[in-house]
């Protein structure tokens, strides 16, 4: 049975939304020692000296801030993703010239993840600057950059929009541009040579769940590997331009590099490759199995 174009979309939508979710549960304290050490590398001597720390002054609770900005970023994020991966594959098709059904090879799948990564950039930078902030909102109190701090999605929220209006909470586009079209070229191409590594010859479809975990943690480690040190300034501009006007991409880069040396564009590296192995894996094990499920009863019909 042919599916339509439509329902195929709202499929691999609905496959990102639970892979994103997925993402979260799973990387979300990582997540936010890699915020805390790349805005603020001083402060911490090390992963577990920021976990340490973080549980000792603001509990385990510490650990989730930001978690339901995660949740909205990455559920926004993927389902955006993988609806356009779709779409990009066929577009990717045309180009090359070959029938819509034709399997596509591991880099050609890598440039359409690529090219699906502008769209998901575009619903991705303004939650993620909420999250970003939250994470990072004792260290900014701590530091005395900020007088009071905001607790929650909502006083973040408000404080951005009285502060700079919607466009707020653009920024960092370009850095988020920066490492998500790059990256995420990646992070499908680690993704699908993993497969059809693991495949050997058989189809892909019939990978179990263990090559899938390891196939997206390879993925999902290519990607932070490539684009981390875009990352660690992106995180910078979004969390200190609370206290005051920040500087772009380049500036905040030369700056970084200037002052603190190029190995400060790597501080948080640690609980990143943790998490990008642990999340990722998650994410795509969620993602193919519920696709999966969600084809073989449109299949049944």
């Amino acid at each position: 049975m042919r599916i339509n174009s439509a329902v195929q979309a709202a499929i691999d939508l609905t496959a990102g939304a639970a892979g994103g979710t997925a993402c979260v549960v799973t990387g979300q304290p990582f997540d936010t020692a890699k915020v805390k050490m790349q805005t603020f590398p001083d402060l911490y001597k090390g992963i577990v000296d920021c976990f340490v720390k973080t549980y000792k002054q603001v509990g385990f609770r510490g650990f989730y801030k930001g978690t339901t900005p995660a949740l909205v970023a990455n559920i926004a994020e993927n389902s955006v993703l993988f609806m356009c991966y779709g779409f990009c594959q066929q577009i990717v098709r045309r180009i090359v010239g070959v029938d819509r059904k034709t399997k596509l090879s591991d880099l050609q799948n890598a440039a359409a993840g690529s090219f699906a990564s502008a769209f998901a950039t575009l619903v991705l930078c303004p939650t993620e600057l909420v999250k970003c902030r939250l994470q990072a909102m004792h260290e900014m109190q701590l530091s005395g950059k900020i007088i009071q701090g905001h607790n929650t999605v909502w006083s973040v929220v408000k404080g951005v929009i009285q502060k700079d209006g919607p466009l707020g909470f653009y920024r960092g586009l370009s850095s988020t541009l920066l490492r998500e079209v790059p990256g995420y070229f990646f992070f499908f191409g680690g993704y699908e040579l993993s497969r059809t590594f693991f495949a050997s010859g058989r189809s892909k479809d019939e990978l179990g769940p263990i090559p899938l975990l390891l196939s997206g943690g390879f993925g999902g480690s290519c990607l932070w590997i490539a684009v981390y040190p875009v990352d660690c300034v992106k995180s910078r501009i979004q969390v200190l331009s609370m206290a005051g006007k920040q500087t772009g991409f380049m500036g905040t880069f030369v700056t970084v590099v200037r002052t603190e040396g190029v190995l400060a564009l790597y501080s948080g590296l640690k609980p990143t490759m943790i998490r990008a192995f642990l999340a990722n894996g998650a994410l795509f094990l969620a993602y193919e199995y519920s696709r999966k499920l969600m084809m073989q009863q449109i299949d049944s019909y």
